[in-house]
């Protein structure tokens, strides 16, 4: 049985500037959908509906993708594969609360680093 790791222990690392630094440096590396994850959270975290618990779940995450070395570092061959598994698995919790506004800020976020990016580049679930 595999043991489910409790992301709030990196919430300390997590910042805004932090973020964006993060996404700047690894975005064509870590691909469309990790960041696109990345913001459906950050986007979800700063409605003002989000509970401070769901809040702590996704800023200990995204603290968690930020961080250079974690279990499989960033610097090597599938080095993102942890953070997409950890940005899946709270983003699988907090479902719910993707909503057709949330879609719309990551995805015009996605265009305004990528350009136009289509629906099947963006399916997560």
């Amino acid at each position: 049985m595999s043991k489910i790791i409790d992301y709030t222990k990196y919430e300390d690392y997590f910042s805004t500037d932090a973020l964006w630094s993060k996404i700047k440096k690894v975005a064509r590396k870590a691909g469309i959908k990790v960041i696109y994850a990345a913001l459906l959270l950050f986007y979800i975290a700063t409605d003002s509906n989000t509970s401070a618990a769901d809040k702590a779940k996704i800023y200990g995450v995204l603290g968690y993708f930020i961080l250079p070395l974690d279990l499989i570092p960033d610097a090597i061959p599938l080095g993102f594969s942890d953070d997409m598994t950890a940005l899946m698995f709270v983003l699988n919790t907090m479902q719910s609360k993707v909503t057709p506004s949330i879609k719309r800020r990551a995805k015009s976020k996605l265009e305004e680093w990528f350009g136009p990016v289509t629906s099947s580049e963006l399916e997560l679930f």
